[in-house]
């Protein structure tokens, strides 16, 4: 195995994708517990276009018997693992490959996601916005923090 040469990213990203990162399993966690209680009990409206219980107990909010937000628990675990300065430092193309890769999966699961709220749903979910954000911000930082050897 060989190990690649490129200069680490700033100092910045590790710690910017990693805060990123809990934060959006801090949510995932609240969402799917809140999944397996009551619904009704999100700290979010429940009328109009902003929908969370609309959204939240829609047949869409689960996948395959697994409601979204734990699937949401897994992606910001593995991203978690790929921000953390040990992952950074690490330079072979594979890791880069694999955080890129993780991310932009991420960002093509949020636009599929909000189409699902926007049309079939018809109802915005204020905690699921704060993930497509989040999710979006992390792919932004592994362009960033990996641009140094996409370069080279």
């Amino acid at each position: 195995m060989t190990r690649d040469t490129a200069p680490a990213p700033a100092r910045w990203v590790p710690l910017t994708g990693t805060v990123l990162a809990l934060l959006g399993l801090a949510i995932s966690i609240y969402l799917t517990i809140n999944h397996y209680t009551d619904p009704r009990t999100l700290a979010c409206p429940d009328t109009g276009a902003l929908n969370c219980v609309k959204v939240t107990t829609s047949p869409e909010s689960v996948i395959f018997g697994i409601p979204v937000a734990a699937y949401g628990l897994l992606f910001f675990a593995v991203m978690i693992l790929v921000n953390l300065p040990s992952g950074w430092r690490r330079q072979e193309t594979w890791v880069t490959t694999t955080r890129l890769a993780a991310t932009g999966i991420g960002v093509l699961t949020v636009l599929y996601l909000v189409y699902v709220e926007l049309f079939r749903v018809n109802a915005i979910f204020l905690w699921c916005t704060g993930i497509h954000v989040i999710a979006f911000a992390l792919f932004v930082i592994a362009l960033i923090g990996s641009s140094r050897s996409l370069i080279r």
